[in-house]
Formats: structure tokens, sequence, C-alpha cells
């Protein structure tokens, strides 16, 4: 059975961006910080989901304040262009991937958190 992007598990996905963000000699809590920056949850609201095992689907239907500067976020992710993506979820997910893609190539926070449009 294939697993929709509606039904992956964030909490477990987090694990993989904690990790990549390690292996690269960045920390947890920069990945924390750039999921809050994105979705508008504070950490406790975040640890909250993370605990709840809540999918993708729920994680961004329950962020308190989506940031408006994540729409300026393009390029290529897994060999798609983020600009191109149709389906609203999907482009969410994308967008989180390239800003820990991001953060694993060292890019510097003032640069991954963008200004607000």
């Amino acid at each position: 059975m294939t697993r929709t992007v509606q039904a992956l598990n964030f909490a477990r996905v987090y694990l993989m961006y904690v990790a990549k963000a390690e292996r690269k000699g960045r920390t947890r809590v920069e990945v924390d910080e750039v999921i809050r920056w994105m979705t508008g949850y504070s950490q406790a609201e975040l640890d909250a989901q993370i605990d709840a095992g809540a999918t993708f689907e729920t994680l961004f239907a329950q962020a308190p304040g989506m940031n408006p500067a994540r729409e300026t976020i393009t390029g290529l992710i897994c060999g798609i262009r983020i600009e191109n993506i149709e389906d609203p979820l999907m482009k969410e997910v994308r967008y989180m991937d390239k800003l820990i893609d991001e953060l694993a190539k060292g890019r510097p926070m003032a640069k991954i958190l963008r200004p607000a449009v």
C-alpha cells in the first residue's frame, strides 16, 4: 500500500531532519527554529505535535501561522522544481525539505529564515 503525503508521519520525518542536520554539524535547535519560522508554532506546540505523532497534514492544518515568506522558496528538491508543485500540501512539505537542505548545506540562518514579504 502506498502512503500518501497526507498520512506521512511528521514525527518520523522530523527525526530524519535532525539526523541530517547533525551529520552536517548543525543542531536540533536549528532544525526546530526553521520549522517554527515556517509554521508559527512555539517550541512547546512543536514538541506536542511531534509527541502526538502528527501527520504533515495535521502539522500544517493546525499551524498557528504559516510564514508568508516561505512562498519565496524556490529551486529543486528531489529533482522537482518547488514553484511548479501544484498540490498545496506537497508544496508545504517540499518547502520544509528545502529549508532543512539549506541548513544541512551550511547556509547561514539569516538567509534560511527569509525576511517577511
